[in-house]
């Protein structure tokens, strides 16, 4: 069937518009991402100048509070040194140079006369601020030395001598001179009191002298003086030696050659048998309690001059005293002991740091009922004392059961009170002795 020039045309007329539609669109596809991105770069310079615009809209509200409080309270000005002044001057003038580009110039705000100053000054200061701070950071990086003055000085010594522990060894050796027979001698009192103190203070300077680098990895002795920096090692070793050697003397010449010996002894075996020992077995806490029991001691030989009973009742008494209040003290500190290095009963042998505990608490029940039978105290002592000494041994107990902190911190508080208490009741209950020789009745 042939087709009619009528259909044939308006065939092609619409093939034809249909191809000027279709170049159409595929121009118009074609340059849109061309069209997003300038307007895109025309967004971007328009939100850079926004940026400037509120930099320095914050900037000029800034310097206006910073002038108004500088007027209500001025400020010094900081000391620098020349060559800051040099270098913060030139980098203030290149970043005034840097930054005037970027400053708008048909911007305009309402300024006072002095508030263009301080605009323009306002990139100095930043740079000499940041400059100070550099400065500060690097200073504090850096080592620098410590300046002893003489003010502190003295609590820097006590804190190097551990003066509560010094002070609890001069009470026991008093309370082993006053629980000595005989008549009460003041002016060896004195003497034995201050040279004992002495000897103490010289024992632990040098156990802090060496334990420095053992000290400070641990929570509870980080702050000791040599740790920090406080005091030189020299000066501590020669404060040690101040301390020691005037100490025995007095112990030697000013009481008798038996308790000086028995302080120098002591002084040896706390700095070089118990301090290193500490790191290589559990043996050291036996050998630390040793070091305990023997300040009594002297007190008795100063009194008397002898090694009586009396005398290693009362070393007893502390020997078995201080393992309670060690063992429940270093049981919350094992953490501590383990960073440092120390080889502690409750670190490596819980179970025997308890038992031991427990077995020294009952030993005290033991000893307190054997004072009266060497003829140190009254029969009425171990009565007295028996409750305190029941509830230490209670507290012993439940810390061999339990096994936590809160039975440990228990028992340790109990043993700070319990052994001035029961050296209170000794002197209270002391046997009373004869006119002449000072000999106990029998």
């Amino acid at each position: 069937m042939a087709t009619s020039p009528h259909t044939l045309s308006s065939r092609l007329l619409a093939g034809g518009a249909g191809g000027c539609v279709w170049y159409l669109e595929r121009r118009a596809v074609q340059g849109s991402p061309h069209r997003f991105m300038h307007l895109f770069r025309n967004a971007g310079k328009q939100w850079v100048t926004f940026q400037h615009f509120a930099f320095l809209k914050r900037m000029y509200v800034t310097q206006l509070n910073r002038s108004l409080r500088q007027q209500i309270k001025p400020k010094s000005e900081p000391m620098t040194s020349s060559f800051l002044e040099k270098s913060s001057s030139s980098q203030a003038k290149a970043e005034v140079y840097e930054m005037k580009p970027f400053a708008p110039s048909s911007l305009s705000l309402p300024r006072k006369p002095n508030e263009t100053k301080l605009i323009e000054l306002e990139p100095a200061s930043i740079i000499e601020g940041s400059v100070d701070v550099g400065k500060e950071t690097k200073d504090e990086k850096q080592w620098k030395e410590m300046k002893l003055r003489v003010d502190d000085l003295p609590g820097i010594l006590a804190r190097l001598s551990k003066i509560k522990l010094t002070a609890l060894v001069v009470s026991t050796t008093s309370a082993g001179f006053a629980l000595a027979p005989g008549p009460f001698d003041l002016s060896c009192f004195l003497l034995t009191s201050l040279g004992t103190g002495l000897a103490s203070c010289a024992a632990n300077s040098i156990n802090q002298f060496f334990e420095v680098p053992f000290d400070s990895n641990m929570n509870r002795t980080k702050n000791r003086p040599l740790v920090r920096g406080q005091i030189s090692p020299l000066l501590a070793v020669a404060f040690a030696t101040c301390c020691a050697v005037p100490g025995v003397a007095l112990l030697t010449w000013g009481v008798n050659p038996l308790t000086g010996a028995l302080g120098l002894f002591n002084i040896f075996l706390y700095t070089c048998c118990y301090t290193p020992l500490k790191r290589v077995s559990i043996a050291n806490t036996w050998v630390g309690a040793v070091v305990g029991a023997i300040p009594p001691v002297m007190g008795w030989t100063a009194a008397t001059g002898s090694l009586d009973a009396g005398a290693f009742l009362l070393g007893g008494i502390l020997y078995s005293w201080q393992f309670p209040h060690f063992n429940a003290l270093s049981w919350g500190l094992r953490e501590d002991y383990s960073r440092g290095g120390y080889c502690m009963m409750s670190v490596t042998h819980p179970a025997l740091c308890r038992r031991v505990a427990l077995r020294h608490c009952l030993a005290l029940l033991v000893l307190s009922a054997t004072a009266p039978a060497l003829g140190v105290t009254t029969w009425t002592f171990p009565a007295i004392a028996l409750p305190i000494n029941l509830y230490i041994s209670y507290l012993g107990f439940r810390f061999y059961v339990d096994a936590d902190r809160k039975s440990s911190r228990k028992l340790f508080f109990c043993s700070l009170w319990h052994l001035p208490l029961l050296l209170l009741l000794m002197l209270t209950c002391k046997r009373p002795t004869d006119r002449d020789g000072g000999q106990p009745r029998s």
